[in-house]
Parts: C-alpha cells; sequence; structure tokens
C-alpha cells in the first residue's frame, strides 16, 4: 500500500541551489525553543489553534527531523514528524512562515521471515533483519505464553508483518500480522485481530501488555486518530490519545508499573506526568489538576497508584484526561492495550476470528519448508527487504 506524500519539500531540494541538514529534536527542547534558537517568528507557533499548539507538544526527543535552507542560509522549510503518520511543516506562503500539518510519506509492505532459532528469538531477529523493534514485538507478543527457556537449537519461528520504508529507508515501527514459534516442536501461534489486539490460536487475547483504565470516567470526548481530513480546514489534524471526560478531581492512575520520567508543565498538555514502563513503553497523563502528594520524577510507581487528578490545565475546553501510550517514541492507539472484561472471543466472532487464521496457519506451514531472510540493503540502518520466493494464500 503506497501512501501520497506532498513532494514540495524533495524538489526545492533538487531544483533549488539549497541543502538540507538532518538533525535530532534535542533533549529538553520545545518547539517554542526550536524556533527561538532558529530565528523563526514566535508567531508561528501563536498562531496556532488550541489543537495544533497541543501537536506542537508531542515531539519527542530523538526524532529525525529535516531542515533546508537556501544559499544564503536562510530557512526555507522544516519538517516535523509527529509519530509515523503526521509531520509539521514549516514553509514560506507570501513572504511569511506559516505552519501546516501533512502526512507523512511511505510505503508500506507485507514481508515474511522464517528462520531456525540457533541463539534467542530476539538475537536470531536481530541478526536476519537488524530490526530492532520487530525482534521485541515478537518477543513481547509471546512474553506470557511462551518460557524461552525450554527452546532448543532447531525449533523455529515464521513473522508475517508489515514494514514501511520512507525515502529508502526503515521508518517507523513494523507492524507483526501473525508469528509462530516452535518450543521443542510444538507450535504456538499469535495474530493481530479486532482492532489491533493481539490473540492466540484459541481466540484468548495475549497478556503480552495490557494497561488498566487510568480513570473514571462519563464519556470518551476525543479518540485516537493519525491523521484526520478537516473539511472546513481543509487539512491534517492529529489527536495522538484518548480524552477521557470527567468531573474535574477525579483520580488519576498509572495504568502500568513504572518510573516517572516527567512530572510538571508540558506546553499545550498543562500539568503532566510521564511513566517509562519496560519494552520500550510510555504512557502520558495530561491536562492534571494537580499531582499527588509524593509524585515527583524518578519515583517507581505500582499499576494502579494514584498520581495525580484530573483537571482542565493547559489547553483544554473542560475537565479531562488526555491518555498518550508511546511505543518507542511511536504514538499507537490506547484503546489496543487497555485491558477489557471479555478477552475470549466467542460465538459468531470466534468463528470469523478462525476463519482469518486458516489463512496464516497454511501460510506458515508454506513458510516452514524453507528459511526466508530478508536482503538487507548497503548503507542503510535496519532496512529489511524479504525476497520471497514461496507462493502464499491470497
Amino acid at each position: 500500500m503506497k501512501r501520497i506524500f506532498i513532494a514540495i519539500f524533495m524538489i526545492l531540494t533538487y531544483l533549488n541551489a539549497s541543502h538540507v541538514e538532518e538533525l535530532k529534536w534535542k533533549i529538553g527542547e520545545t518547539f517554542l525553543t526550536f524556533l527561538e534558537n532558529n530565528s523563526l517568528p514566535l508567531r508561528i507557533y501563536y498562531d496556532l489553534d488550541s489543537t495544533d499548539k497541543e501537536l506542537a507538544t508531542e515531539i519527542i526527543a530523538g526524532t529525525n527531523f529535516q531542515i533546508l535552507r537556501d544559499d544564503k542560509e536562510k530557512i526555507q522549510q522544516v519538517l516535523i514528524p509527529i509519530g509515523d503518520e503526521i509531520q509539521l511543516h514549516i514553509k514560506i506562503v507570501d513572504g511569511k512562515y506559516i505552519l501546516t500539518t501533512t502526512p507523512i510519506v511511505y510505503e508500506e509492505k507485507k514481508e515474511v521471515l522464517s528462520i531456525t532459532i540457533t541463539n534467542s528469538p530476539y538475537q536470531d531477529i536481530i541478526k536476519a533483519t537488524k530490526n530492532y523493534l520487530l525482534a521485541n514485538q515478537f518477543v513481547q507478543s509471546f512474553k506470557k505464553s511462551v518460557n524461552f527457556k525450554r527452546l532448543r537449537k532447531g525449533d523455529r519461528l515464521v513473522v508475517f508483518y508489515t514494514k514501511k520504508t520512507r525515502l529508502g529507508k526503515q521508518f517507523g515501527s513494523p507492524k507483526i500480522e501473525a508469528s509462530m514459534i516452535e518450543v521443542r516442536g510444538k507450535k504456538h501461534y499469535v495474530f493481530l485481530y479486532n482492532k489491533d489486539r493481539y490473540y492466540n490460536e484459541k481466540g484468548r487475547e495475549v497478556e503480552g501488555f495490557f494497561l488498566s483504565l487510568p480513570v473514571r470516567y462519563s464519556r470518551i470526548s476525543d479518540r485516537f486518530t493519525y491523521k484526520r481530513w478537516h473539511p472546513i480546514l481543509h487539512r491534517y489534524r492529529a489527536h495522538l490519545g484518548i480524552d477521557y471526560a470527567a468531573p474535574r478531581g477525579t483520580l488519576v492512575k498509572a495504568a502500568r508499573a513504572g518510573k516517572i520520567i516527567f512530572k510538571g508543565r508540558k506546553g499545550g498538555y498543562g500539568n503532566a506526568i510521564m511513566i517509562r514502563h519496560e519494552d520500550g513503553y510510555r504512557t502520558l497523563y495530561a491536562h492534571l489538576r494537580n499531582f499527588k502528594r509524593g509524585i515527583r520524577r524518578g519515583k517507581y510507581v505500582k499499576k494502579g497508584q494514584v498520581i495525580g487528578y484530573v483537571g482542565s490545565t493547559g489547553l483544554s475546553t473542560g475537565p479531562h484526561l488526555h491518555f498518550g501510550l508511546y511505543h518507542w517514541s511511536r504514538a499507537i492507539n490506547p484503546a489496543s492495550s487497555v485491558k477489557i472484561t471479555k478477552s475470549v472471543l466467542a460465538g459468531k466472532k470466534r468463528k470469523e476470528f478462525m476463519r482469518y487464521t486458516a489463512k496464516y496457519k497454511k501460510n506458515i506451514e508454506i513458510a516452514l519448508k524453507k528459511d526466508i531472510e530478508p536482503k538487507i540493503l548497503k548503507n542503510f540502518d535496519y532496512i529489511v527487504s524479504l525476497q520471497a520466493k514461496n507462493r502464499y494464500v491470497e
């Protein structure tokens, strides 16, 4: 699947006597300090509406971004990715700098990996693909259902996944569609199904990563979306979290155990807390009225521990909790990871699931017959391009 991108940035790079700087977003830098440090007008930020000001708060330290300068070193354009799907685009229009949001160009391609385990699933996937995120996701999906210590040499694994590439390089996180690992010859499966939730072959949700609900809410006032075309404004909008509307002062709890890595004011998010969990996950709790006494940066908190109270600080039109979830700095939909009451598919849904997984099981059996390893492109880090010659069931 190909996604179309506005190519003005790259065209100008080649047609003008311009050059592009590849930079990383600094730790502690805000969008306002970035504008100030690069002599860009601060009104670029102040002219934004509340939604886009909040989006500018989502820039993660370490994010790669580009600045296009002319032959006199004047900034012509800036592209700053926000997650995998959308980016902030600063450009000059009629002699003035403006900021818009545009979708990020990337291509999606389905790939297959089939290898024999010689060391560990994590090490062997990295060796075959140079893809640390794929290895991490694979191990995470089987973490609560497979004892990796029982693996032996000769056991095999198969992964069907979707990768993204941007400008010839791997971009963002891969998405595992189906995977299988043998443990002493016994096959264990995980399938992506039902709004990006993972299930085993019996239709039971896997327990690799679950969050508890962070707040008792009255309604969801805004849902997660990577990019949404606004029919009136004629531009893309994004909301990288879930907004839970709740009375002011309602208890806010940690959705999972972890270490507090941020506590304080966070731009349009107002009073906010960010918690780092294991395996590259982070959660964000924003617009808090105030913090629970004793909560501080560096403190470890338990799942369900009170960390603050619902408020309306920052750019907020009413009391609610903005809840964000990130995996290796990529914003993902918290709804796919919040624990639900019914974790087993039943009835019609289970029958549909069984039909859906039957196709993947056939493809996994085909893949098991031969090693399928990626051709790693030169001069790029962590690039995967599988050259599978097998035919798979459509």
